[in-house]
């Protein structure tokens, strides 16, 4: 699993658009939300409060992605559905998941989902807050997540 201090994958993922996206993004503090699957009832709440904060990431020069195991075209009617402002990535491929330590081997006869998680990257992409939460049901700590962003 990826800590804080670790130097972040590079990865690079589909967003919902079709585009290839590369993560962490470059010279900007990233925000990384792993979230297990679109259209459930607590990863809309999470994406909507994002999207109803994203103002404030924009200010501190923050890039916020939501990822998910989900298809593109699913992130595509998930992110129209919400009216979500920030890109959602496709990890269909279980890459990025795997890379940071943040995948169930079974959530509820599913393989492979990715756990709800946070990472925050800095601009020289090192792990300043890594949070992997077993618990689905759980949001991540969305206060120590605006701290780990304001110390940078």
């Amino acid at each position: 699993m990826i800590k804080k201090g670790d130097r972040a994958p590079l990865i690079q993922l589909t967003d919902s658009d079709l585009q290839a996206i590369q993560i962490p993004a470059k010279d900007s503090t990233t925000l990384l939300l792993f979230f297990p699957l679109a259209f459930t009832s607590v990863c809309t709440t999470e994406m909507c409060g994002v999207r109803d904060n994203l103002k404030w990431y924009n200010g501190v020069n923050a890039r916020v992605f939501g990822i998910s195991v989900d298809s593109p075209f699913t992130l595509k009617e998930f992110k129209t559905a919400q009216d979500l402002n920030f890109p959602l990535l496709s990890d269909f491929n279980r890459s990025a998941a795997a890379a940071y330590g943040a995948i169930y081997e079974d959530f509820f006869g599913m393989k492979g989902v990715a756990k709800r998680s946070a990472f925050v990257i800095d601009g020289n992409g090192v792990v300043q807050y890594a949070e992997v939460l077993e618990d689905a049901g759980q949001l991540p700590n969305f206060e120590e997540i605006a701290n780990a962003i304001r110390n940078l």
